[in-house]
């Protein structure tokens, strides 16, 4: 117990009151109780003790609603700033980098089958031309609300020509040369068709199900340009994985 008056911790006891060995001020003894009642300045000290206490409670009551508020809020961002990052990223990616389609028929049996999800590079043919053999998406020439899968048969200036279901192609050298077939469907192609001379920035597409493809052999606008062409297909996930070649 220190002295009110001058902070002196130094006081001398006498029945009831404390003195101040230093500037003399006499403290009653708040600790005495007389029955029930306590001391004045035992009251008094209780009184301030409680407004103090009210005081900072209702400060902390004051405070913690605008402090919950902001806390749920920022809780709420954090939450949310992933899920928009990844949104829009996913957005990039869709409309600048990669195309994602599923294969409603099977006229590219038996590299794609129906039902097949793909996934076609956008930026495959930025610094080069599509090349032979290739597997793309493009636009319908003669509807190009539709995007078909098929495979680059015929290059700009080339000439293709179907004798008996078997495919040859006269180079822009003249080299007449009969293409590869290995990634055709099983059963035999059939059929006549051409001569078909492929324009410039322009190619001749067919599927590898033959027999059952509607492509360029069959379209109004045989040819698709290259501006037309939305990616190259590079491989199926659904529903089994398999790089496409």
């Amino acid at each position: 117990m220190k002295c009110k008056k001058c902070g002196c911790d130094t006081l001398i006891k006498n029945d009831d009151w404390y003195k101040c060995a230093n500037c003399g001020a006499e403290i009653f003894d708040t600790e005495v109780q007389l029955g029930d009642i306590t001391s004045p300045t035992k009251e008094v000290e209780s009184l301030e003790n409680n407004h103090h206490i009210a005081a900072a409670d209702e400060d902390v009551n004051n405070e913690s609603e605008p402090e919950k508020e902001r806390s749920k809020l920022r809780d709420a961002i954090d939450f949310c700033i992933p899920i928009v990052i990844a949104i829009i990223v996913a957005m990039i990616l869709k409309t600048f980098v990669f195309a994602n389609a599923v294969v409603p028929t099977g006229s590219m049996k038996n590299t794609i089958e129906e039902k097949d999800r793909i996934i076609a590079s956008r930026i495959a043919y930025r610094n080069e031309d599509p090349q032979r053999y290739d597997v793309i998406i493009l636009k319908y020439p003669d509807d190009e609300t539709q995007c078909f899968v098929k495979r680059v048969i015929g290059l700009p200036g080339e000439t293709v020509e179907i004798v008996n279901g078997i495919v040859y192609v006269t180079k822009t050298d003249g080299e007449k040369i009969q293409l590869d077939d290995s990634f055709v469907t099983n059963c035999a192609p059939t059929g006549d068709y051409g001569p078909f001379s492929v324009p410039a920035d322009s190619y001749f597409v067919m599927g590898d199900n033959r027999n059952t493809s509607w492509d360029s052999r069959f379209w109004d606008n045989k040819y698709v340009h290259k501006d037309k062409i939305l990616g190259k297909v590079k491989f199926k996930y659904y529903p089994h994985f398999s790089i496409i070649e």
